[in-house]
Order: C-alpha cells, then sequence, then structure tokens
C-alpha cells in the first residue's frame, strides 16, 4: 500500500526523530511504500528552532552553549534529509498533500491540544487528509488531561479513525469518552521496531559511562545518581541538554549519535519518555524521576512493561537508586516488553489489512 505517516518528524528531539524514522522503516520492511507527511509550518518552524536554541528554560542558556546547540540543530536538519519523506505541503492547507491509500497519525503527542505550537492542528485529527483510510498508530494527548472528556467537535473529528491505537492508559481514557469505542495501547515505534542506523556519526567521548539524559531534575535526584556514580568510579555524561551536575557535556549530538550513546551507556539516568524507551530497548539499567509535562505516559509506559520501580519519588531512598542502576533489568520486563510486541504487530496487522 501507499502509506502516509503523520506525526512531528522535523522536531528538534531525539525521540520524535526515531520514532518517526522507526515506524517508516517498520512499514517500509513489510513491503510498504511509506513514506512521512512532510508537513511545513513558517510560525512552527520558527517555534521549534527558538525552543532548540534554549531548551532548558527557565534555566537560561550561557552563551558557550549557544554553539553547541545550533550544532546539535545542525546535525538534525541533516538526519532530516535522510528520511523517507512526501512532498511538502502547508500544514494548515493540506489540499495539495499526495494521495494514500492508508495515512496513520502517529506515534508522538499528535492530539495534544495543550502543546504550545502544534496545539489545535486540525490536520492531525484527520481535516483535510487525503487518504482512503484514516488509522492511528501511538498516538498521545501528551499532558493534556481532560476530566470531562474533549470538546464535542474534537470528539467528532476522532470518529473519522477507522483503527484507534494510543501509546497511554490517559490517552485511551479521552478516546474511549470520545468515542465509546476503547483503542488499543501499542508500543512506541522505537521499542516495536528494529532500529538501524548507517548514516555517519560521532563515537561516544568516553569508553564506559552512565548516561544522562532530559534537564530540569530535582536536587535529590542528580544528588543521588551523582553518589552511585561515584560509588562505581563511573563519569556522567549528559546528551542534548546541559546538567551541571554532571562530569561531562554532549550538548551537539545528532540523532545517530544519540542512538550510539544510548546503546553504550552502562546504565541511564533520565526524566525523559524515551530516555526510558531506550533504555528498554537496550536493555540497560536505568532509573527516571517523572514530571508534571510527561507523568501520563511515563507511568503508562512503567506499568505496561513491569518497570514500576524504576520511576521514582523525590523522597526514594539511596537503596532504591542501587537496586534499579546497578541490576540488569528484571526478565519479567523483557518478557512483558515481547509480548507488547506481539500484540502491537496484531494491531498493525489489522490496521494494514
Amino acid at each position: 500500500m501507499k502509506i502516509g505517516i503523520l506525526t512531528f518528524h522535523r522536531c528538534i528531539n531525539y525521540g520524535s526523530y526515531w520514532q518517526a524514522r522507526c515506524l517508516a522503516d517498520g512499514l517500509r520492511a513489510l513491503g510498504h511504500d511509506a513514506v512521512i507527511l512532510d508537513h511545513d509550518s513558517r510560525r512552527i518552524n520558527f517555534a521549534e528552532w527558538k525552543c532548540a536554541y534554549q531548551p532548558t528554560l527557565p534555566t537560561p542558556v550561557p552563551p558557550s552553549d549557544q554553539l553547541r546547540y545550533r550544532d546539535k540543530i545542525r546535525r538534525f536538519f541533516k538526519a532530516f534529509e535522510s528520511l523517507p519523506l512526501s512532498a511538502r505541503f502547508p500544514i494548515d492547507d493540506p489540499t495539495t498533500m499526495p494521495n494514500f491509500d492508508l495515512v496513520i497519525v502517529g506515534s508522538d503527542e499528535v492530539w495534544n491540544l495543550s502543546h504550545p505550537w502544534y496545539g489545535g492542528c486540525r490536520l492531525f485529527y484527520g481535516d483535510g487528509i487525503r487518504a482512503e483510510r484514516l488509522v492511528s498508530y501511538a498516538a498521545s494527548f501528551g499532558n493534556h488531561d481532560a476530566p470531562g472528556g474533549l470538546a464535542q467537535d474534537w470528539s467528532d473529528k476522532l470518529k473519522n479513525f477507522q483503527q484507534i491505537a494510543v501509546r497511554d492508559d490517559a490517552s485511551k481514557t479521552l478516546v474511549l469518552s470520545a468515542t465509546g469505542i476503547e483503542p488499543a495501547v501499542v508500543l512506541d515505534p522505537c521499542l516495536q521496531f528494529p532500529l538501524t542506523t548507517t548514516d555517519p556519526f560521532d563515537e561516544p567521548p568516553l569508553p564506559r559511562y552512565i548516561a544522562v539524559y532530559g534537564h530540569g531534575f530535582s536536587n535529590t535526584f542528580s544528588e543521588s545518581v551523582r553518589r552511585w556514580a561515584k560509588q562505581k568510579q563511573l563519569p556522567l555524561i549528559s546528551i542534548g541538554y546541559r546538567n551541571d551536575w554532571v562530569d561531562r557535556q554532549w550538548i551537539d549530538a545528532g540523532p545517530h549519535e544519540f542512538v550510539h550513546f544510548m546503546a553504550g551507556a552502562e546504565a541511564v539516568a533520565t526524566n525523559f519518555f524515551h530516555g526510558c524507551v531506550f533504555a528498554l530497548r537496550n536493555r540497560k539499567p536505568f532509573v527516571c524521576e517523572s514530571s508534571w509535562y510527561r507523568g501520563n505516559k511515563l507511568r503508562s509506559l512503567m506499568a505496561k512493561v513491569g518497570g514500576e520501580n524504576h520511576l521514582l519519588a523525590e523522597a526514594a531512598p539511596a537503596s532504591t537508586y542501587d537496586r534499579s542502576l546497578g541490576q540488569p533489568l528484571a526478565s519479567g520486563i523483557i518478557d512483558r516488553i515481547d509480548h507488547l510486541r506481539d500484540s502491537s504487530q496484531r494491531y498493525l496487522d489489522g490496521a494494514l489489512a
């Protein structure tokens, strides 16, 4: 089939890049003609680039880091060129987008009405999409909590989807309330599909290290991770963002460096969803600090794979860090991921039939 994938593919974000690429590569490996819909918006581009230059706000970006963030952005731009893309079209006027047999909306927070620059974009709810069928895969509402459900207009748009799969329980609840139909919950593409990278990349700066991925960590979390790393005589390296409490910064790493960096780490400390995803993918010990913005998807992922002990409260004792960072992942977590891969593939088989 000729398949279009509608997602956030030009974000300066490691997880966004790889979930788009993994879904496209996975569908193409199944024999389909799959491309990523290359929507474009001057407004969204400027918002994305502005955020990429100062991603740790409200913590200010020191002048010495500005060139590093610029180089990181350039590496992303280079990586975007390797994505299988459709002809470009305006996000607010999709009349010129190509026709498809099927369009898959997702992964990522494509239905997050609270997103600072994508929120309220009707294209992700199906408006103007030129396809015979419309489905979703691992779509999410992100941090958009709507206790009373969605407004009727948005609920009606979800009913245009022939099949819906989300990646977290909060999104499942919203879809069920809006449509009366219980959606499937599937794995993020970065956990579902094989990941291959043949593009050039720089090697991690040290042979043995603890990967730190995220920013805005609490003092309790950072001090506990530092204590553990010091005991093990392992340096802490922060990728993509500055964290002043680590031993080394690798701010300008691109998407391909990120993959190899996460795969080569001894353990992972993160507060990002895809920090957990790549730790799980590579079977690395990890600890994750939750946050209000990512709480929904982090709690759901950990519940699905049985990794609740890796999602730490601020008052978690030192023994919890010792156990989560110092021991291999429990075999039950690996078994659950394998089971979820099977059920996610069954959903895709049905959606592609």
